[in-house]
C-alpha cells in the first residue's frame, strides 16, 4: 500500500514538474489553399481497393502554406539524395528488377531506363559482373534485400563527382564493406552515362514526391510527440579539442589539451527514393543523422517510418540519463546475460542498446493499440448513434469486447517479438507508458524513475507469461491470411478469362495515369484517360480519375477564371461517377466521388450542398478505401461541431 501511494505521489509530482508542450502547435490542421488538399487523393483508389490492390496517393505541398507546422523545428527535414539516385540508377543498369511481377514499372522508371538505354556495354558489362559476384548467397533474398547494401554505401560516399569512398575500417557496416569496390565503378557510371546533365530534373521529380510527403510528415511527428509529451532533441553539443595556446609558444612541453564545444544539428531526414522496390523502407544512422529511405507510394504513419522517428527522439534521452542507466549496469547485465547465452553465438546488446530498442519497441507497439482502439471506437459510436434496437445494442457491445481482446491480444504479439529480438524490458516499458498515457506528463521527466525500478528477475518471467496470448494473437493472424487467400481465389474465379484480361488492362491504364499525376503531367494523364474512356465506356474509376485530374490541376492554376473551370470540370465528372457506380460493388469509390464533391463545393463556399454531398459519404459507412473520415472531418469543419 505504501509503495503504491509512493508511486502515485511520485506520478503527480512528475506532472506537476513537466514543462509545458506546444500542444496547438503539434495539433495545428494543415491549412491549404484549394478544394483538394485536406485528404490524400488516388486515381483509381476505389478500384484499387476492390481488387486488393495497394495503391499511391497524391497529396498538394503544405511547406509554404500559412498554419502548416514547420518540420524543421522538430528535426525533420524531406530532402532528396543524390548519391542515392545515382546509385539506384547504377542498379537499375545493374539489371536489379524490383518491380514486382505483374505490374508495370512507374512512369519515372521507366524514364530512367530509357535515359541509360546508350550505356557503354562495357561498362555495364563490368558493374553487372561485379553485382553477380557480391549477390547475398540467399536465394531467397527479395531485391529489396539485395540493393539494402548498395543504399548504405550511397550514404557512406562522398558528393559528386568523385564519389569518394571511405577507407577500410572495422568502424565501417559489415555491409557495405562488401560492396565498397562499387564506389569506383558509380563514379565511372556517372561520368559515362549521361547522369549528371540529367540530375537537376531528376532532383526536381524527387523533390516533388517529397512535397506530397509534408503533410504525412506533420501528422507522424504530431502522433509521436503528442503522445510521449515531449520534444525532440535538435542540438547536440560537441566536446571538440583545439590548440593550446602555452602549448604553441613553447612555454609548456607537457600542456594540456584544451578542449571547446561546437553545437551540430540533429536530422531526421525523409529521403524519397523512386527507384526502390516498392514497401523497402530503409534506415541508416550516419552521426547525428537518422536517414530513413521511403520508396514511392509508402505512407509515413507506417510503422516503420515511425519507428525511426522515435528511435530519433529516443536516443538522446537515453544518452542524457547515462548515469542512471550506468548505475543498473549490473543488473541490467544480468537481464541480458541470463537471456543472451555466450555460447550462443547471438549478438548481445549493450545496456544502453537495451533501454534505447526496449523504450521504441513499446512505444511503438502501443501506438499501434491505440490506433486500432480509435478505430473501434469510432465504429461503435457511429454504430449505436444510429436506432439501433436493444438486442443489437448488446450484439455490438459483444463484438467491441472482443475486437479489444483481440488488439491486446495483438499488442502482446508485437512486444514478445521484440522481446525475442533483444528489446528484454518491451513489456517492462510498455506497461509505464500505460501509466504515462494516463499522467500526461513529459516521459523525459520521467525516465530516471523508469530506469529505477527496473526488475530484471521479473522482466525474465515475461515469455512465460505472454505465451497464451501470443499463441492466439498467431493464430488470428493466420486465420485472416487465410480469409484473404479465400478471397482472392473467389475473385480469380469470378472474373476468369477474357473479362479479367481487361479488367486487368484498365488497372494498369489507371496505375500509369496516377503516375502521371504525381509527376504533375496532367495534360498527359488526362489524354490518356479520355482515350481509355472511348474503349470502357461509362467505366466509373475513369470518371473519378478525370475529376481527380482535374482537381489536382486546379490546385496548381494561379489564375482564378482557369481554376474556377477545372473546379467545374471536376465536380461534373464526380457527379458522372457517382451516377456510374452501383452501390454494390463500388461503395468505396461513391465514398470518396462525394467527399471530393464536397471539398470543391466547400471550397466554393456552397455550404448547404458541400453538406449534402458528405452525408452522402457518410450515409456509405466506414468502407474499406473510401473517404469516410474526410466526409466527417469536411462536415465538421463546415458545421463547426466534433
Amino acid at each position: 500500500m505504501l509503495r503504491t501511494m509512493k508511486r502515485h505521489l511520485l506520478l503527480l509530482l512528475a506532472f506537476a514538474l513537466a514543462s509545458s508542450q506546444p500542444a496547438a502547435l503539434l495539433r495545428a490542421q494543415t491549412q491549404t489553399r484549394g478544394p483538394n488538399s485536406p485528404a490524400a487523393t488516388t486515381i483509381g483508389g476505389a478500384h484499387a481497393a476492390a481488387s486488393g490492390r495497394a495503391t499511391a496517393t497524391a497529396q498538394t505541398t503544405t511547406s509554404q502554406r500559412a498554419g502548416a507546422i514547420d518540420l524543421t523545428d522538430y528535426g525533420v527535414r524531406i530532402a532528396p539524395e543524390p548519391r542515392l539516385i545515382v546509385m539506384m540508377a547504377a542498379l537499375e543498369a545493374v539489371g536489379l528488377e524490383q518491380t514486382p511481377a505483374g505490374r508495370t514499372p512507374t512512369e519515372f522508371r521507366q524514364q530512367v531506363r530509357k535515359d541509360l538505354a546508350g550505356l557503354d556495354p562495357e561498362l555495364q558489362a563490368r558493374m553487372r559482373r561485379f553485382y553477380e559476384l557480391n549477390k547475398l548467397k540467399d536465394a531467397s533474398a527479395t531485391p529489396a534485400q539485395q540493393a539494402a547494401r548498395y543504399v548504405s554505401l550511397a550514404f557512406a560516399l562522398g558528393p559528386a563527382p568523385q564519389f569518394e569512398a571511405p577507407a577500410r575500417s572495422d568502424d565501417i557496416f559489415a555491409g557495405v564493406l562488401e560492396v565498397l569496390d562499387f564506389a569506383p565503378l558509380v563514379r565511372e557510371f556517372y561520368r559515362q552515362s549521361g547522369i549528371a546533365e540529367r540530375l537537376p530534373g531528376y532532383v526536381r521529380d524527387y523533390q516533388a514526391e517529397g512535397d506530397r510527403q509534408r503533410k504525412q510528415a506533420a501528422e507522424m511527428l504530431s502522433t509521436v510527440l503528442s503522445y510521449l509529451h515531449t520534444r525532440p532533441q535538435t542540438i547536440t553539443v560537441e566536446r571538440v579539442p583545439v590548440s593550446n595556446p602555452s602549448a604553441q609558444k613553447g612555454k609548456k612541453k607537457d600542456a594540456p589539451q584544451v578542449f571547446t564545444t561546437r553545437e551540430r544539428d540533429r536530422r531526421f531526414v525523409i529521403v524519397p527514393d523512386l527507384l526502390a522496390a516498392p514497401g523497402a523502407v530503409n534506415f541508416r544512422v550516419v552521426g547525428e543523422d537518422y536517414y530513413v529511405i521511403v520508396p514511392f507510394g509508402i505512407g509515413l504513419n507506417s510503422s516503420e517510418v515511425r519507428r525511426a522517428y522515435l528511435q530519433y527522439v529516443i536516443e538522446p534521452l537515453v544518452r542524457r540519463h547515462n548515469r542512471d542507466i550506468a548505475l543498473r549496469r549490473v543488473d541490467l547485465r544480468q537481464l541480458i546475460d541470463a537471456r543472451f547465452k555466450p555460447a550462443s553465438g547471438e549478438p548481445t546488446p549493450g545496456i544502453f542498446d537495451l533501454i534505447s530498442r526496449s523504450l521504441v519497441a513499446a512505444a511503438d507497439a502501443r501506438l499501434n493499440a491505440a490506433a486500432k482502439l480509435q478505430d473501434v471506437t469510432r465504429r461503435t459510436t457511429a454504430r449505436l448513434q444510429a436506432q439501433t434496437p436493444e438486442a443489437e445494442r448488446a450484439r455490438v457491445a459483444q463484438e467491441v469486447q472482443a475486437e479489444r481482446a483481440a488488439i491486446e491480444d495483438e499488442l502482446t504479439a508485437q512486444l514478445a517479438d521484440a522481446y525475442e529480438r533483444g528489446a528484454l524490458l518491451s513489456f517492462y516499458f510498455s506497461e509505464q507508458l500505460r501509466d504515462q498515457e494516463i499522467a500526461g506528463f513529459d516521459v523525459a521527466n520521467f525516465f530516471t524513475d523508469m530506469i529505477a525500478r527496473i526488475d530484471p528477475a521479473r522482466e525474465l518471467k515475461r515469455p512465460e507469461e505472454y505465451a497464451a496470448a501470443r499463441e492466439r494473437a498467431l493464430a488470428a493472424r493466420r486465420a485472416r491470411q487465410t480469409q484473404a487467400a479465400a478471397g482472392n481465389i473467389a475473385n480469380t474465379d469470378d472474373e476468369e478469362g477474357p473479362e479479367a484480361a481487361r479488367r486487368e488492362a484498365l488497372i494498369k491504364q489507371l496505375d500509369a495515369a496516377n503516375e502521371l499525376l504525381r509527376l504533375k503531367k496532367y495534360d498527359e494523364a488526362e489524354a490518356r484517360l479520355k482515350a481509355l474512356m472511348r474503349e470502357y465506356q461509362g467505366e466509373p474509376r475513369v470518371f473519378f480519375a478525370l475529376a481527380q485530374i482535374a482537381s489536382s490541376s486546379a490546385e496548381a492554376a494561379f489564375d482564378e477564371q482557369l481554376r474556377d473551370q477545372r473546379l467545374g470540370l471536376a465536380l461534373a465528372n464526380y457527379r458522372f461517377a457517382i451516377q456510374s457506380a452501383s452501390p454494390d460493388t463500388d461503395r468505396a469509390l461513391l465514398s470518396r466521388a462525394h467527399t471530393g464533391m464536397g471539398r470543391i463545393l466547400a471550397f466554393q463556399d456552397r455550404n448547404d450542398e458541400a453538406l449534402k454531398a458528405f452525408d452522402a459519404a457518410i450515409a456509405l459507412g466506414e468502407v474499406a478505401g473510401g473517404a469516410y473520415n474526410e466526409a466527417l472531418t469536411g462536415k465538421s469543419r463546415l458545421t463547426g461541431q466534433p
